[in-house]
């Protein structure tokens, strides 16, 4: 479920931020206690409206999937809004006057679409991302190169340690990134903070949601 909510006060400390949040006219106590719900995705709206970069990515990518499919840009346009409403649960929106939040996610709607069905882009996916992360996290989930957007394997960020049995440890905690072969053994031979600087990607930790 999605609902509006009011921040209260919030608190900084050597960990992350604490957070009193507001959700008007719900009564969630019942539901948080019966499914022992602990976690929650937030979104922070600003307010500031989609910028020109992020119009520029929004209509490539659609135009490359309008290619892919042998379709009108336009009417792609509109089909993926509705398919990111079904994934967000959002309203309706304007490319031209929605803000920089709903941009944001509607580019992740674009490009885990164009990851799961490998539509080849116009220039690297991550060129393509307003949302770095999220981005690097479909690109293991979907199995694709997070720079050129090849078939891939996962590479280890973070080095599991020689005489470890990667079948028996538990590498949930290491950093992980997608790449082709060709770019896994640039980074092999590069090294982490090389290849970093070279494509401006890094590892993350991957579980089963953003």
């Amino acid at each position: 479920m999605q609902a509006y909510t009011q921040i209260k006060k919030y608190r900084e400390t050597k960990d992350g931020t604490d957070l009193v949040l507001h959700i008007p006219d719900m009564q969630l106590g019942s539901l948080i206690a019966e499914k022992h719900i602990q976690d929650a995705e937030l979104r922070l709206d600003d307010g500031r409206h989609i910028s020109s970069d992020q119009r520029r990515k929004a209509y490539a990518t659609i135009n490359d999937i309008a290619i892919w499919m042998g379709d009108a840009p336009e009417a792609v346009k509109e089909w993926m809004k509705y398919r990111h409403i079904c994934r967000t649960g959002d309203g309706y929106f304007s490319l031209s006057r929605c803000t920089m939040d709903t941009a944001r996610e509607f580019i992740n709607t674009l490009l885990d679409f164009c990851l799961e069905n490998g539509v080849p882009l116009g220039e690297y996916g991550v060129q393509r991302t307003d949302d770095i992360g999220k981005y690097l996290w479909c690109c293991l989930k979907y199995k694709k190169c997070a720079i050129c957007g090849r078939p891939g394997e996962v590479h280890h960020w973070d080095a599991i340690g020689m005489g470890n049995d990667r079948r028996k440890v538990d590498d949930s905690v290491h950093r992980k990134i997608c790449l082709c072969r060709e770019h896994h053994t640039i980074a092999h031979s590069r090294g982490s903070a090389a290849f970093e600087r070279m494509y401006h990607v890094y590892g993350i930790r991957y579980t089963t949601a953003p």
